[in-house]
């Protein structure tokens, strides 16, 4: 950790202009602890930069990154943990449904030893307002099985709004490259090798402004892929790697 940072909070971003302006004012005014803020793009001519930039005059913790890696939000977020300052990273979306007021309380939690902090809608106290039914459905169907069956630690593993330690992160890799699957991977590969994941209650408000990029036809196969990968013995973490690289889809 440098300069005193106790988070770096990551938002993948893709064309939502001047859209993020009120998520944005909802993080700077719920989080008080010192944080930087990293917005990350796929390319420079994107919408969200000139009104980040504009936005960062007030804010000079706010920077906006361009992800070479590849497109799409998978590697947006690895991009942003990759360039993260902090030993703690908090990954939110840039639509507004998460509700940063949770950010604090993830990174207390991460501080104090979990690897994986979530915030859940499914726990008590937790909601999901709006969205897609069936969407809805498949989410909280996944993450409410794998705690029963594999004690997860989270009732949401599928949700994105989480807050991670960087080092596991840098331990056990990130192998997905499609979607929003981050969240469900890094708490499977947590619970394979059995580190602690905890969760808190969120409320989630479908978006109201803006169209969701998220495509629930093309990225199921990846979500349940890392679903799978979560029920087994405990793994070392060259066993992890080994087997998250065999059950790589063949390209």
């Amino acid at each position: 950790m440098t300069d005193g940072l106790r988070a770096s909070i990551v938002i993948p971003a893709y064309n939502e202009g001047d859209d993020i302006v009120p998520g944005l004012d909802r993080i700077f005014e719920a989080v008080h602890l010192d944080s930087e803020v990293l917005v990350v793009v796929d390319s420079p001519s994107d919408t969200t930069v000139p009104v980040v930039e504009r936005y960062a005059e007030r804010h000079p913790n706010l920077k906006v990154l361009v992800n070479d890696y590849g497109r799409g939000p998978a590697y947006a977020i690895r991009y942003g943990i990759d360039h993260a300052t902090s030993e703690t990273v908090v990954v939110t979306m840039a639509d507004g449904c998460d509700d940063p007021r949770q950010i604090d309380d993830l990174v207390r939690l991460v501080e104090r030893g979990v690897v994986v902090a979530a915030a859940s809608r499914y726990m008590p106290g937790g909601q999901q307002v709006g969205g897609p039914r069936f969407k809805s459905f498949l989410s909280r169907t996944a993450g409410i099985t794998l705690e029963l069956f594999t004690n997860a630690g989270t009732r949401d593993a599928t949700n994105s709004f989480k807050a991670y330690n960087a080092e596991f992160v840098r331990q056990v890799g990130i192998n997905s490259k499609d979607g929003f699957e981050i969240g469900l991977e890094l708490t499977a590969k947590a619970r394979r090798l059995r580190l602690p994941v905890a969760e808190i209650p969120t409320i989630w408000l479908d978006r109201a402004f803006g169209q969701s990029n998220f495509k629930l036809a093309k990225w199921l196969p990846k979500y349940f892929r890392w679903y799978r990968f979560a029920f087994g013995r405990k793994l070392t973490v060259d066993e992890l790697h080994e087997l998250a690289a065999k059950s790589a889809p063949t390209p």
